[in-house]
């Protein structure tokens, strides 16, 4: 048994035991399961110990509960295989309270050799995630790097306590639907010190959750951070406790962003705040979009949304915007915004003060901006 270097505790098991092969073009998919299950097995907690090298993973499920806490600590690269897949997910983890993935290595999700085989606007069937996180608690990813994911890099669902920390998330500024981490149906998610720099969403935040804290995050390019879709399907749960401060933005699409399908059933987002953003060359730094229809499909359907916005706050949003109207606040004629503020708000386009649109929406300004426009 070879004697690794890595900081975990409990067993340690490495991958090369098993048969796993650094070369990049052998299948090393049942080693790295038979790793995962000695560790995961183990009472006093396991590491499975990915060295330096690279291992090609096929689609695999990674699954507990286990017996002790368990580290998937990497240090090579883990590359997923080439083209399309019938999966969601490259990699999935489910059912494990206690999960620590870190390490010096990356995730390559080889993502150009699927990217062309999508096309969004005909709505074909979507390339998988790199890492779905599904019913998982107390899990902290840290140091690690993710790289061309075919769709989201990261994708956390019905879980709790997900914990980011000093992450690295890449993918071109023209790669498809490559958002870098995005949360449905989960609470308590922290995210901290996040270099993200995708093709779209930096961080996007689904339907059914709450409690979700972000900082430290340096975005671009990219699409911003953004709250929704919503609205999309019947029966969504509410968005609660949003809370963004201390972030980056640099040449993304957009900056802060909410945005829900017009016509949509009724659900709510509450209690959000953004504070202490610095934005540079960004298209459009505030916006509340309430007629969401990226492909035009909806706009023939007519109606208004239908997800009730209230007490959402942007303090101290500062830098360059890259449009004239760096604020547009669209909101729903059938359930008005209600309660947004902002306060101190230092904005400039070209050298001058931006402008803001508005309408449906009950606002207040507060301290440094803009001229506040007249909502109708």
């Amino acid at each position: 048994m070879r004697v690794s270097q890595v900081h975990g505790k409990g067993t340690v098991v490495n991958i090369q035991d098993f048969g796993a092969l650094p070369d990049g073009k052998t299948d090393s998919s049942q080693a790295i399961l038979k790793a995962w299950s000695q560790a995961c097995k183990s009472k006093v907690g396991g590491t499975i110990f990915i060295p330096p090298g690279t291992f090609l993973l096929n689609t695999v499920t990674f699954s507990g509960p286990c017996n002790g806490p368990t580290i998937f600590n990497v240090n090579g690269v883990l590359r997923a295989p080439t083209g399309n897949s019938r999966y969601e997910y490259w990699i999935l983890f489910q059912h494990i309270n206690g999960l620590t993935i870190n390490g010096k290595g990356s995730l390559d999700g080889q993502g150009p050799s699927a990217w062309s085989l999508y096309n969004v606007k005909a709505n074909s069937r979507h390339p998988p995630s790199s890492i779905k996180f599904n019913d998982m608690s107390n899990v902290l990813i840290q140091s690690i790097t993710s790289i061309n994911s075919k769709f989201f890099h990261y994708q956390i669902d019905g879980s709790q306590g997900i914990h980011f920390e000093d992450v690295t998330i890449t993918a071109p500024g023209d790669s498809p639907n490559t958002d870098g981490i995005h949360i449905g149906n989960s609470n308590d998610t922290i995210i901290h010190k996040a270099k993200i720099s995708t093709g779209d969403d930096c961080i996007s935040i689904g339907p059914g959750t709450s409690n979700i804290h972000i900082s430290e995050v340096y975005c671009g390019p990219g699409h911003g951070i953004s709250i929704g879709s919503l609205g999309k399907y019947q029966n969504e749960a509410d968005v609660n406790g949003v809370v963004v401060r201390d972030c980056t933005l640099v040449r993304t699409q957009n900056g802060l962003r909410i945005k829900s399908w017009a016509p949509s059933p009724p659900s709510k987002v509450f209690n959000v705040t953004f504070e202490d953003i610095d934005v540079n060359h960004v298209e459009n730094p505030i916006i509340i979009d309430q007629q969401y229809c990226p492909h035009s499909t909806c706009s023939k359907q007519g109606g208004e949304s239908q997800v009730q916005i209230s007490n959402v706050k942007f303090i101290n949003i500062r830098g360059t915007s890259a449009s004239k109207v760096g604020v547009v606040l669209n909101c729903s004629k059938s359930f008005r915004c209600q309660g947004i503020e902002i306060r101190d708000l230092d904005l400039t386009f070209n050298g001058h003060e931006i402008t803001a649109t508005c309408s449906n929406a009950n606002i207040n300004f507060y301290g440094q901006q803009i001229a506040a426009p007249i909502c109708t």
